[in-house]
């Protein structure tokens, strides 16, 4: 009896885990099961989870892996290909068009138009969910980080981008997930990178924020952490230092 009832207890315990959903084994940090899950499941959701695996897998990677990021594209592509209206799929499309054009040459980027397609995403997500917060903390990077390479002028001309639309994404990304660990974080990054004097204060209380709100899944708990060190560095005053972090947390190339 007490044999069986162990064999039981097994079986129930397996019937579980494989009940775990592609969502459920991305927040454990599972990120191939997630992935075989995601394309297994073989519609818009479980694309759009294999992507996000993908992108969350690549940043906590030591080495960027641009064959990767490119599998997030393809991904994200599936899931806007079966539904076109799927908001995160098309956020997590610009977020990995944006990852590779960290690794590429800026000719190539503007070769291939990575630029306006991200834009195209993000501005078809908002049209399918306007209060998606990702959407607009992306959309906010997306005009800062064309500003500060390409300065005002050109970032205006060539992409209407602007550095008052992208703090204005920002805002209204955080109206509609005020605490946010990732959000957070990314906002930290973003303004670190354009002048991270101009925007200390700011980046001071996103980091600090970023800290102490409620970590959802791995990938969210592993943000806090480069939140938490990037903090440390910042105040240690070692700008060299922090601006190495900065440029490692935003994907740029080993």
């Amino acid at each position: 009896m007490k044999f069986t009832l162990g064999c039981l207890f097994a079986l129930v315990l397996a019937s579980a885990a494989q009940a775990a959903t592609p969502f459920e084994l991305y927040e454990q940090g599972k990120y191939d099961a997630a992935i075989a899950a995601g394309i297994a499941q073989n519609d818009s959701p479980g694309f759009t989870i294999a992507a996000r695996a993908e992108l969350a897998a690549e940043a906590m990677r030591r080495t960027r892996c641009r064959d990767c990021i490119r599998r997030a594209q393809d991904d994200a592509r599936k899931a806007i290909a079966a539904d076109p209206k799927n908001a995160d799929a098309h956020v997590f499309l610009a977020v990995a068009l944006g990852r590779e054009g960290r690794l590429i040459s800026v000719f190539t980027v503007i070769r291939r138009g990575y630029v306006s397609q991200a834009k195209t995403e993000l501005d078809a997500a908002l049209a399918a969910d306007p209060a998606n917060a990702f959407a607009w903390g992306a959309l906010g990077g997306w005009n800062m980080e064309i500003v500060r390479k390409g300065g005002a002028r050109v970032a205006q001309a060539l992409y209407g981008a602007s550095l008052e639309n992208g703090l204005t994404a920002f805002d209204k990304a955080f109206l509609y997930a005020p605490g946010n660990v990732g959000l957070l974080y990314q906002y930290a990054l973003t303004l670190s990178a354009y002048d991270v004097n101009a925007y200390r204060g700011k980046i001071e209380d996103a980091l600090a924020r970023a800290q102490t709100g409620k970590a959802n899944g791995v990938y969210e708990a592993f943000v806090q952490a480069r939140a938490r060190e990037l903090h440390e560095a910042l105040k240690k005053g070692d700008m060299d230092a922090y601006a190495a972090l900065v440029s490692r947390d935003q994907g740029s190339p080993d």
